[in-house]
């Protein structure tokens, strides 16, 4: 994924023709324009919501990197913007709420054969800082991909979900004992989560935590959230959770923002595809993400080298983008 820089330039090397030829609108003008527009998208990203990542920290998030997006996602969002949302309000998931004991079947097959697991080749850009804290997954279904080994080790769950339009993407989520999830977003805000709890704890030692509001997972029921929220998750209880993880495409308001939910939906993320095993899809973004995670490696030995060393790098850096954009 390009960084916010990259894509603010992009976005004014595109648009400027269109402007000049239209509306006569200075390039100038125009840049900043852009910028504002992408500045106040950041502030709003930042500022909904009670829970709050530290600014500077927010700035080179990747929420901000895409927060033009999810801004306008929820502006023409046609569910309340809260941190829960009640899943009596989406019919079509009753059919999981209705079968989760043979769903739960399914999944406990898979960890006797220990299929549910973290990514073995970096290439889950989407979950990679999860994988360090416990947390495993197995996919169903990612929007446009294709996975073979769902429909082989998983065929009723599978079947189940091809029958509900509106879910994008699922998997089998897993969280053992003391597994963990640090504060984060996630970074489209063109899908809702959906989680069905399958083999838990019961337990209120093992939650989510969404905008400061606390779940606790139970066998056979289902909450959804705003995943563009701030959330973390814990397992402090002795025993195994596994849920079933699911993307709900967000409704809109109206219909030609539905149409172009689904048009992003399927284009970007099924480039986030990651597979269960070799024969799954891997998407263009999780092929880089192998790179991106490479140079990665070598980032973190210069930190761990001289830290003093390589803040000063990336001030520096950070910098002359800022010039960059300013005065390029």
């Amino acid at each position: 994924m390009r960084n916010q820089p990259d894509v603010l330039l992009g976005l004014t090397s595109s648009l400027q023709p269109f402007l000049l030829c239209y509306f006569n609108i200075p390039g100038s003008t125009m840049k900043w324009t852009i910028i504002a527009i992408y500045l106040l998208s950041i502030l709003h990203v930042h500022f909904r919501g009670r829970v709050r990542l530290p600014f500077l920290r927010q700035l080179v998030d990747h929420s901000s990197v895409v927060a033009p997006l999810n801004t306008f996602m929820h502006m023409f969002s046609g569910v309340p913007s809260t941190p829960y949302l009640s899943s009596e309000s989406f019919a079509q998931l009753r059919k999981l709420d209705a079968n989760w004991e043979m769903i739960r079947d399914e999944a406990l097959q898979l960890i006797a054969l220990q299929k549910i697991k973290a990514a073995e080749k970096n290439d889950d850009a989407g979950f990679n800082s999860f994988f360090k804290y416990g947390w495993k997954r197995f996919y169903l279904k990612w929007y446009d991909a294709s996975h073979p080994s769902a429909e082989r080790l998983c065929p009723k769950t599978v079947a189940l979900l091809k029958e509900i339009p509106c879910v994008k993407a699922a998997m089998f989520a897993e969280l053992p004992p003391g597994g963990k999830l640090n504060m984060h977003r996630d970074p489209y805000a063109g899908s809702l989560r959906y989680h069905l709890g399958l083999s838990t704890p019961n337990d209120d030692a093992c939650f989510i935590d969404v905008d400061g509001q606390r779940y606790s997972w139970r066998d056979g029921q289902s909450v959804v959230f705003d995943e563009t929220y701030i959330h973390w998750a814990q397992n402090n209880s002795a025993s195994d959770r596994v849920i079933l993880f699911c993307d709900i495409e967000r409704p809109m308001r109206y219909r030609w923002a539905q149409v172009l939910n689904r048009w992003l939906g399927r284009t970007l993320m099924t480039a986030a595809s990651s597979p269960n095993e070799t024969g799954d899809q891997t998407g263009g973004i999780n092929r880089l993400f192998r790179f991106v995670w490479l140079i990665g490696q070598y980032r973190r030995r210069f930190k761990a080298w001289n830290r003093t060393a390589y803040n000063v790098t990336r001030i520096a850096l950070g910098a002359l983008l800022l010039a960059w954009i300013i005065f390029g």
